[in-house]
């Protein structure tokens, strides 16, 4: 067990604290809150040196006397008083005063006139500000990455409806005041992380997540987008994606998520040109827009109009490729509205053959040329570089078990739900069943093994040869995941096997007493009865006594 000693000043006054790197982030907090005397209700702030707000957890690094932290307490004791003096009159007073009109009006049996709900209205507004942006505006976007997932998967299969207009819009509205505010160093490092655990985050802060990628890749600059255009534009996708129980909004952060940490693993924008590397961001985030749930083969077995209307070709891909598209048609969520044509065409171009290449129909046929291009790639050659950017998306769209197992598994039982729920529908319309798919054939560990190692694990060693980096972040996890699943697999058949023992030994004991049964005789038969046992063959005598 280490400790840490950390030195800081709190109100003019020289502390020190002394805490183990194994104790949770919220002991570590509280040791801090009693160092400056602060209730529960408290906002605590601590800077280093150099001034820049730092997160208090048992990571903190340890300093000296000379390096001491800045320990300040926010909002102490925040009482309505506080806040009337701030604000120059008390909510709390208008509340009273307001409630006590309404109970009046009320008794005197009227309708309270309109002035009276607008009153209201506007008192819940600036109460709403004072509970969430001044708060958020002292803390930063933040949140205890070492605490482990606090999310859970959202579907239920008994509820599969579209987003409403009410949940979007408190998703949206969240997202405004979330915009307001910083978001850590911590939160940002841990964003470019192929690690990253998305059950953390709910839907408003992956909005913010995906904002600050463009942010930090510089392309609000690079590329003149608005922030005002790219939140519109966020907002757009959001809304474009399915309650699915697998192809949803948080499917697409990830393979969004899984692209950027790869951008900075693999350092892409030294290798490609600043438009390439916006094309793989915003076709990993564009690539499964308006999923259904149902997937190409129930499309073209059920012949539905995606189907139709693209002739049984990638229905769903060129699908998300289109609806993306729709979306920049709107000038007030077109981030690209300020390109040149040929930028735009080029870009377009990327996007389509991007999004078209995630069908897996085409894996092998992608994966073929890749390889065969690798002893000489050159980012310079355009047949090289399109491939390059291909496998890329294709890694990030598959890549949930190059993630911790506690990320990876609640995935796959949002895929095998989705699955199940299509191999279900097609037994009901008499459509072909796909075993991968069918509830009554498959395991978590049998759904994924042969997956991992004859499509991951190719595909993955394949970009690995090219960017040998990726091996340890990436590579090496995946064959983590397959040794677990294969373990899994060996367990569920040894206690298949031993139940399948333990049935055949209470089979085999019931019969060995079948064959010892005494049968009973009327009175007056004293001849011995003759049986054979089946299970040793030995003559038995058993007389009546």
């Amino acid at each position: 067990m280490t400790k840490k000693l950390v030195y800081f000043t709190v109100d003019g006054h020289s502390e020190q604290a002394e805490f183990s790197t194994e104790d949770t982030a919220e002991n570590v907090r509280e040791l801090f809150r009693a160092a400056a005397e602060a209730d529960g209700s408290d906002i605590l702030k601590l800077y280093n040196v150099n001034g820049n707000l730092i997160n208090i957890s048992q990571r903190l690094a340890a300093n000296t006397p000379d390096s001491r932290y800045s320990l300040e307490v926010v909002a102490a004791h925040y009482t309505g008083a506080t806040v009337a003096a701030e604000l120059g009159f008390d909510v709390m007073a208008l509340e009273r005063r307001l409630e006590e009109l309404e109970k009046r009006i009320v008794g005197q049996q009227f309708e309270a006139p309109d002035v009276v709900h607008d009153m209201a209205h506007k008192l819940d507004v600036i109460r709403d500000k004072l509970e969430n942006i001044n708060h958020l505006s002292w803390l930063g976007l933040y949140k205890d990455l070492s605490s482990g997932p606090t999310l859970q998967p959202f579907w239920s299969k008994f509820n599969l409806t579209p987003k409403s207009v009410e949940k979007c819009r408190q998703v949206f509205e969240r997202v405004n005041r979330l915009c307001q505010v910083p978001i850590t160093k911590e939160v940002r490092d841990y964003l470019k992380k192929p690690s990253f655990d998305n059950w953390q985050w709910d839907d408003a802060e992956m909005i913010v997540l995906l904002r600050q990628m463009f942010i930090d890749l510089g392309f609000m600059t690079k590329f003149n987008i608005e922030m005002p255009v790219l939140l519109e534009w966020l907002f757009e996708i959001y809304r474009h994606y399915n309650d699915v129980p697998f192809h949803n909004f948080k499917h697409c952060f990830m393979v969004a998520q899984m692209m950027y940490g790869l951008t900075w693993l693999i350092d892409l924008p030294k290798k490609m040109e600043d438009l390439d590397v916006l094309t793989l961001l915003v076709s990993a985030i564009c690539h499964d827009l308006d999923h259904p749930g149902y997937n190409n083969a129930y499309q073209i077995n059920a012949r539905t109009e995606l189907a139709l209307r693209y002739n049984d070709i990638s229905p769903l891909e060129n699908h998300h490729s289109s609806i993306a598209f729709e979306i920049l048609e709107n000038n007030n969520c077109n981030i690209l509205r300020n390109l040149e044509s040929e930028s735009f065409k080029r870009l377009r171009d990327g996007m389509i053959r991007c999004i078209l290449a995630t069908d897996m129909a085409k894996h092998h046929e992608i994966l073929k040329n890749f390889k065969s291009v690798i002893s000489m790639f050159d980012f310079s050659t355009k047949e090289h570089k399109d491939l390059c950017m291909q496998i890329l998306i294709k890694v990030s769209d598959i890549s949930n078990e190059a993630r911790p197992i506690n990320v990876a598994v609640p995935w796959l039982e949002c895929l095998l739900q989705e699955f199940f729920n299509q191999s279900d529908l097609e037994k009901l319309e008499g459509l072909p069943v796909a075993p991968f798919m069918d509830r009554e054939k498959v395991t978590k560990p049998s759904s994924q093994i042969g997956f991992i190692k004859f499509v991951l694990l190719p595909l993955f060693e394949a970009l690995g040869e090219l960017f040998p980096v990726i091996v340890d972040e990436i590579i090496t996890p995946v064959q983590k995941a397959l040794e677990y699943y294969t373990d899994m697999q060996q367990a569920l058949e040894q206690e298949k096997k031993k139940k399948e023992e333990e049935r055949d030994q209470a089979a085999a004991s019931e019969g060995q007493a079948d064959a010892f049964k005494v049968v009973k005789l009327p009175e007056k038969h004293k001849f011995k009865v003759h049986t054979l046992s089946r299970s040793n063959h030995t003559r038995v005598s058993s007389a009546k006594q």
